[in-house]
């Protein structure tokens, strides 16, 4: 809750966009809180924290545990935040009890895992894994503002660190989250065993008709962009409902060109996502949307590009770290079930490189991306217990009773 107050706003959520002042700000609180935990902090040069606890066998790779701190613009005071504070909690827990694991335990604050400012999102892990290239990730442009980059924003707010990106050995890495759906929630469960994630696409749509005006051009003669581009976001919501339930299809970014009521739209951009647990679904999803965008732009005499923008394909996590996090929900007595990640995460990056697992717990409403977002304190509570086990048994398999 300390942490909310940054970048806190009217409706009880959090607006903390990647590489601004507010999120230079909570950073420094985290980092702040990890040293007086006894944490060494390190900042890699895509601005990724890491605040290691030491192991009693420093040779050993460390177990990573964490999420992100940067929010949406509308974001919510658990979203990427619980994750973080998950693996805060989890070492001061271990200083309280004296224990000392054998392998190191390394909390994890990923850069611009939202990719609400700077797009794609999961920027800070897909370099740390070597998706982007660090230059790529440092070049990537404000959404709004394409003067500022997320290299000289990291940089202005003191984030742009001196260790290499990646290539550092990783054991096992964990991710608490809420679920941001209505699963759990629904069920009456604490805790949702993560056993992977679905895979998605991502789109960027352009849409270029003629200019005119709004009076003097018959209805005819109009190539009128937005008309073509409405056609096609229907269509996206129709490929979405045809491949219920599992698909997810979202138009969420819209800007029409030149924006004047008394003229002709002449061009539109716009996003899609597309979500699915199955690439072939996603494939099939890919072939509608670009059949649907050309018969649209066919019927207003309109040019269509249809840009890939980013895709990751359905991921699982790893069959022995599930089966940890299973095991320590059994064991403390959570009432819990397998679940699919709707969403994606850093641990979808991370399971390219090491062992991975997440734990969910529930979200009220499942809402999340949202002010009103919110979780039960015992439901936290839970996941972090759950973490706790998890992460033990594998920095200190003498720690597990």
């Amino acid at each position: 809750m300390e942490l909310a107050q940054i970048g806190a706003t009217a409706k009880g959520g959090v607006c903390r966009l990647a590489a601004s002042d507010l999120d230079g700000e909570a950073r420094r609180l985290f980092i702040r809180w990890c040293e007086e935990a006894g944490c060494i902090v390190t900042v890699d040069r895509i601005g990724n924290i890491f605040a290691q606890r030491p192991g009693r066998n420093p040779e050993l790779p460390p177990v990573m545990t964490g999420s992100h701190l940067d929010t949406q613009p509308t974001g919510g005071r658990f979203d990427g935040a619980y994750g973080v504070m998950a693996g805060l909690e989890l070492v001061r827990t271990l200083n309280d009890l004296g224990y000392d694991t054998d392998a190191p335990i390394q909390i994890v604050a990923w850069t611009n895992e939202e990719g609400s400012r700077f797009s794609p999102a999961m920027v800070g892990s897909g370099a740390f894994i070597g998706v982007f290239k660090l230059d790529d990730a440092l070049a990537t442009r404000d959404n709004t503002a394409p003067e500022l980059t997320l290299g000289g924003e990291l940089a202005r707010i003191g984030f742009a660190g001196e260790a290499p990106v990646g290539g550092r050995p990783v054991a096992a890495y964990f991710e608490a989250h809420i679920e941001q759906g209505p699963i759990l929630e629904a069920a009456g469960l604490p805790v949702g065993i993560v056993t992977g994630a679905q895979g998605q696409r991502w789109y960027e749509i352009t849409v270029t008709g003629e200019e005119a005006h709004a009076g003097p051009t018959p209805m005819p003669r109009r190539r009128d962009a937005l008309v073509g581009a409405a056609r096609m976001i229907d269509a996206v919501n129709r490929i979405g409902n045809a491949h219920a339930p599992s698909a997810c299809a979202t138009v969420g970014f819209v800007q029409v060109s030149p924006n004047s009521r008394n003229t002709i739209p002449g061009r539109v951009f716009f996003t899609v996502d597309f979500r699915h647990p199955e690439d072939a679904v996603l494939t099939a999803m890919d072939r509608e949307l670009r059949e649907a965008c050309t018969e649209a732009a066919a019927s207003q005499m309109l040019d269509c590009e249809v840009k890939k923008f980013w895709y990751f394909p359905p991921t699982p996590f790893d069959a022995k770290l599930v089966a940890a996090v299973r095991e320590s929900a059994t064991a403390q007595g959570y009432p819990h079930q397998d679940i699919i990640s709707g969403a994606g995460h850093d641990a979808v990056y991370m399971a390219r490189v090491a062992p991975t697992a997440m734990i969910f717990v529930p979200c009220v409403g499942g809402i999340s991306h949202n002010e009103i977002e919110d979780a039960k304190p015992d439901d936290l509570t839970a996941g972090c217990n759950v973490l706790l086990n998890a992460v033990l048994e594998s920095a200190d398999q003498a720690a597990v009773t």
